[in-house]
């Protein structure tokens, strides 16, 4: 068991940025930030902060330095006010978790707030009208920390209870084959009908959203990348139209069976 070292007048706040405007960031996330001394993260997170950053010491990382990062911060947490910020929900594929696991194994004693942030599903979700009305299941599609084998009986479990899934880190250069191997698996349990959106650079510039089937998931493909969050509707999920045109998907909670409107 590691010791206890108890820490200066340090803290460390781990900062979810929600999509990455300014607008959809939470005002205590803002609130934090400026009052930090240093701000570490990925550098792709850091840029729309560029007006609150101006006196600090910013330390920008790449992917797949989570753990150097998270270590860093923690050091400097010991004796320094130090915001580590994260994408989407720091805790939701975020980087809460490998903090709080170093810091935890380091035995040091120091101030941590965890500040929530919009996830990406629910930036999705606010494009296409409310597809997550009731209980959903995110799935990520990334196999570089869970097994694939794992993520397929995933797939399966929440496809066959007819709850709408998100599917996050979808397809990309490295597994270019996942988004069509879930597609695989929910054509098991669901219909040909069933709704599916992609929105691409949810709440952010050069957002982009498709509305189609199970039946024409091939179709979108193409526009499945890293980028792109992608929902796949339950069982009750439908097309929402106003008119003809297609707006998004809607599942409903349940208030037609008890009231009429």
């Amino acid at each position: 068991m590691p010791s206890h070292t108890k820490s200066g007048n340090g803290s460390l706040a781990i900062v979810g940025l929600g999509p990455g405007l300014r607008e959809y960031i939470t005002p205590r996330a803002l609130k934090v930030i400026a009052g930090a001394d240093y701000v570490i993260g990925n550098a792709l997170y850091l840029d729309p902060l560029e007006p609150l950053l101006s006196g600090k010491t910013v330390i920008r990382s790449s992917m797949g330095k989570e753990v150097e990062r998270a270590q860093q911060a923690i050091d400097l947490a010991s004796s320094h006010t130090v915001a580590i910020v994260s994408g989407g929900d720091a805790g939701v594929y975020g980087m809460a978790s490998i903090v709080l696991e170093v810091l935890e194994h380091s035995g040091a004693d120091i101030d941590v707030e965890v500040i929530p942030g919009i996830t990406a599903a629910n930036a999705a979700a606010s494009r296409i009208g409310s597809p997550l009305s009731g209980d959903f299941a995110v799935i990520s599609l990334s196999d570089l920390l869970t097994p694939l084998e794992v993520i397929e009986q995933r797939l399966d479990a929440v496809f066959s209870v007819g709850i709408p899934v998100v599917l996050y880190n979808p397809k990309s250069r490295g597994r270019p084959h996942n988004f069509t191997l879930a597609i695989a698996h929910a054509r098991k349990y669901l219909g040909a009908e069933t709704p599916i959106a992609v929105v691409r650079n949810a709440l952010r510039d050069g957002e982009e959203v498709i509305v189609t089937t199970l039946a024409g998931a091939e179709k979108v493909e193409k526009d499945v990348d890293m980028h792109a969050t992608v929902i796949i509707g339950g069982k009750e999920s439908r097309i929402w139209r106003m008119g003809e045109d297609v707006k998004g998907i809607i599942t409903p909670r349940g208030y037609h069976h008890k009231y009429v409107y």
